[in-house]
């Protein structure tokens, strides 16, 4: 585990720049990852992301993308469009999460 100070704040992350202390994060640190990979964020991102935590919070383990979409009722293709490439990955970063299983 390493430190990185991002937006002034002091966060732990894994070897792969993966946030692992869920208190640790914030709207507004959220909006500096998402900079960060290119992506401004709206509230349809948004919607995503405080699903993302919401879900981990209640499941103990970082949603995929096919639970996004079947119960947070977003559909694939639009997380595709909201997180171009690597939607999982991308929102899992953004939303302060560890990578979802299954993501390379």
């Amino acid at each position: 585990m390493t430190t990185a100070t991002i937006a002034g704040k002091e966060i732990t992350l894994d070897d792969e720049g993966f946030m692992t202390e869920y208190d640790e994060w914030s709207e507004a640190l959220g909006e500096v990852l998402a900079s960060q990979i290119g992506i401004e964020m709206t509230d349809a991102h948004w919607e995503a992301v405080r699903f993302l935590r919401k879900d981990f919070l209640e499941q103990g383990v970082t949603p995929t993308l096919r639970r996004v979409s079947t119960v947070g009722g977003i559909p694939i293709k639009e997380l595709f469009g909201l997180f171009p490439k690597k939607p999982a990955k991308k929102m899992a970063y953004i939303a302060g999460l560890p990578k979802p299983a299954g993501c390379v």
